[in-house]
């Protein structure tokens, strides 16, 4: 009999059907399981590489986007029946097609190996891992002791993210609001975690395939000038807890790594465009980003890609145009079977206009509107890495030299009430970092032990031009100038940890030492401030094996973030500004059965001594003690794995307690941090039938504070009060043409179906105020490969 839907699959069909912009019927599939067929499908992603034989074969291969998330095939190529392809296709995936009959087949995981047969890898056995980042693939977060959230492109596309805010905000735990104060245009990055303040993202370690993001990761880690575009990325990559030890310093946030695209297998070229407009915002243009790969690798090992990804047009409000340009080249050379060498290149530039915050009466009045039309940033970076790799399991022992270079220019114009500021800062960065392997039996116990160094030297130079604002004249690098600094760092990290597998359990202790030599000169004035921070920072992960699809974690580490360049000369009524240290703990598990994917964990952060920095008058705030602690849950599901009825249907759902607190005596001891929501997640829905994607998904969040008293009434320049909590819908429909059709994929969706009209604050910002969220949102997704 043909496998029927039930009625909940008819009702959630229906739904996602309902919610979506388009929908088609789908032709009956002939017959055609027992016949032998010619395949030629290049490596790619499983999901496409299914997608392309279910086309070819006319065999209907059911399955949630959550169970080949990920997930790399090695292509097809020859005759073969349908079953003789898909278990060629799923060789080496830990997946196999059950046949439902019908020509109808639904993916399951595969039954694991029996006495008789032995395992690839037992458990209890090991191999050596060197980057604990290694490639963001789904098993790289299994094995991870602590909380770690990978987020891939196909996620990307599913939901109309174009934007790293977009993004972040999917992973249980991260609060990344709109952009705002001198952060609010496409080029900055606002994001915390664990009620973290999310200003500029200072507090997490931000990465691009291992290379520091910020212009100085030292002495300047705020990120008003990120040089990340999502459509240069094939993931996002965020540690939340159990990799301080690899990487640093500022790490309380954790570990943020943003991961290129990959140089291709095959020669090919994508490429892939989103336009979307606000029709209920009074900025009502349109805005574009645009992507492209374009490479391959030679059979001698020898490959190459160039990326771009680019932005025109401005957003839902007034006087927010943006124009950026990221150009990426790539290149890897596989000299033998353990050596090889990789290359990248990068200039960034852009330009955006900032719209602003707004006083209570203005955004009454209009929230999309703008009052500060002078406001501006523009920023460029050229980078350049080349490293070494040596990896050779005959001997398990891996070997990396990676070095990089930036330079980074950052200027702007901004209204600071009584004058109109013009500030170009150029940034130097020099790295160079090794990592050393070597994996040994000792008795019963398996061992790697894992050496690295890294040096990082920078160098900074802080300008600001002035002219009064009633002069109604911008002002240039002939103007007043009052400030003109020069910073520096030159700073060692040194980290030794022993990954000690024993029957079950992996137990890795570790440490990192930070040894920092950082100063500024004010060549105004003449004064230098110096200041020199060492520290050690231990470590312990530990993590137990329940079975192969379940495992228990706990971990504890330290971090330590020193003073930045802005905070040297100043002062606080407790003292001098002092490096801010912070030490974690967290306690979880972790289940992946191929369908189902969930996780729950408890961390607690005690951080020592919090600053802020705010610029409205130009002093550094001491929060003092802190603690961060809550619970994390996140799960995913194929519901094949209830009914068969339900094939193509995944639900997902995250959820973060988080309750952060002032615990320094005075005023404000037990009040919760800024920028904090007790109560944040997602929640949603997703059906996969053939060419067609469909999903509904949303997003919440509780209420607020923007100040350490946690003032609740509003202030009349809109930076005080009470931030409410909102919940947001959005979904999408998608449509594969398949190969006959160069792969051509067409979607359409709705962000903030509902158009609900939400806001966040800036508080100690020259661009403070009131700042809407963005209204209910059209776009159109294209893409295409050749």
């Amino acid at each position: 009999m043909p496998l029927r839907p039930s009625p909940l699959a008819l009702a959630l069909r229906a739904l996602l059907l309902g919610t979506s912009l388009t929908f088609a019927s789908i032709a009956p599939l002939q017959a055609a399981d027992a016949v032998a067929r010619a395949y030629q499908i290049a490596p790619t992603s499983l999901e496409d590489a299914l997608n392309q034989f279910g086309r070819a074969s006319g065999v209907l291969i059911s399955f949630g986007s959550q169970v080949t998330q990920g997930v790399q095939s090695r292509g097809l190529h020859g005759n073969f029946t349908a079953q003789q392809g898909l278990d060629a296709l799923l060789e080496g995936t830990g997946l196999q097609a059950r046949a439902e009959g019908n020509n109808a087949y639904s993916l399951q995981p595969a039954p694991a190996p029996s006495a008789t047969t032995p395992a690839a890898v037992e458990l209890g056995a090991s191999s050596v891992v060197g980057d604990w980042l290694g490639e963001a693939a789904q098993d790289n977060v299994f094995g991870h002791p602590g909380a770690r959230d990978v987020i891939r492109r196909e996620e990307f596309e599913r939901t109309g993210a174009t934007t790293a805010r977009e993004v972040l905000n999917r992973i249980p735990g991260v609060n990344a609001p709109e952009n705002n104060g001198t952060g609010s245009h496409d080029m900055a990055m606002n994001f915390g975690i664990r009620g973290l303040n999310p200003r500029l993202a200072s507090r997490s370690t931000v990465l691009m395939d291992g290379i520091p993001v910020p212009f100085a990761p030292y002495g300047q880690p705020q990120l008003s000038f990120a040089p990340v575009s999502m459509g240069n990325m094939d993931a996002v990559d965020v540690v939340r807890g159990g990799g301080a030890v690899r990487y640093g310093p500022q790490n309380v946030g954790g570990i943020v790594n943003f991961v290129t695209r990959a140089i291709p297998d095959e020669p090919s070229v994508k490429v892939g465009l989103q336009t979307q407009t606000s029709p209920s915002s009074s900025h009502d243009g349109f805005k574009t980003n645009a992507n492209l790969l374009a490479g391959g690798t030679n059979s001698n090992g020898l490959g190459g890609a160039i990326l771009y990804s680019g932005v025109r047009g401005g957003d839902w409000r007034e006087h927010s145009d943006t124009q950026i340009d990221d150009l990426i080249l790539k290149g890897r050379y596989q000299i033998d079977e353990a050596n090889s060498v990789h290359a990248m290149a990068q200039y960034y530039e852009g330009e955006a206009q900032m719209p602003g915050g707004l006083s209570v009466a203005d955004y009454d009045a209009d929230p999309y509107q703008s009052t500060r039309l002078n406001d501006k940033f523009w920023g460029r970076r050229t980078m350049f890495n080349f490293g070494y790799d040596y990896d050779y399991k005959e001997n398990d022992r891996q070997f990396s030299v990676n070095s990089f270079f930036t330079k980074t220019l950052r200027s702007g114009y901004l209204d600071q009430g009584t004058f109109l500021s013009l500030s170009p800062r150029e940034y130097w960065i020099r790295g160079i970092e090794t990592r050393f392997s070597q994996g040994f039996a000792l008795g019963e116990s398996w061992h790697e032990v894992g050496l690295g160094y890294r040096y990082v030297n920078e160098a900074g130079h802080e300008l600001r031009y002035r002219e009064p604002v009633n002069g109604n004249q911008l002002p240039t690098t002939a103007s007043r100038n009052d400030r003109d600094t020069r910073g520096s760092t030159e700073a060692h990290a040194l980290f030794l940890d022993d990954r000690i597998d024993i029957g079950k359990w992996t137990i890795t202790p570790g440490i990192r030492y930070e040894m920092i030599d950082s100063g500024q000169t004010n060549k105004l004035n003449g004064q230098r401030y110096q200041g020199d921070y060492n520290t050690a920072l231990p470590a312990l992960n530990v993590m137990y094996h329940l079975t192969d699809e379940w495992n228990l974690y706990a971990n504890t580490e330290g971090s330590f973030g020193s003073v930045q360049y802005s905070q040297m000369q100043k002062r606080v009524d407790s003292g001098e500004v002092k490096p801010e240290k912070a030490r974690t703990w967290e306690l979880g598990t972790r289940y992946d059965n191929g369908n189902l994917q969930a996780e729950i964990g408890a961390f607690l952060i005690n951080f020592d001594n919090q600053y802020e920095s705010n610029q409205t008058n130009d002093s550094v705030i001491a929060r003092g003690e802190t603690r961060h602690q809550g619970i994390e849950t996140s799960v995913k599901y194929a519901l094949d794995g209830l009914n068969p009825a339900l094939a193509g249907f995944d639900v997902y759902a995250t959820y973060a307690f988080v309750d952060a607190t002032i615990r320094e005596d005075g005023p404000n001891k037990g009040n919760r941090v800024p920028f904090s929501s007790k109560h944040k997640g997602t929640l949603g829905v997703g059906y996969t039938d053939g060419p067609w994607k469909l999903n509904l998904d949303s997003t919440y969040q509780s209420s607020q504070f923007a100040d350490n008293a946690n003032t609740s009434n509003e202030s009349a320049d809109g930076s005080t009060g009470r931030i409410p909590g909102y919940m947001l819908f959005s979904s999408r429909a998608g449509y594969d043409f398949g190969p006959q059709l160069s792969d051509l994929n067409v979607a359409v969706g709705v962000k903030n179906i509902f158009n609900h009209q939400y806001f966040t604050r800036s508080f100690d910002d020259n661009n403070k105020g009131k700042y809407v969220g963005e209204p209910r949102t059209v776009y159109l997704q294209t893409s295409i490969a050749f």
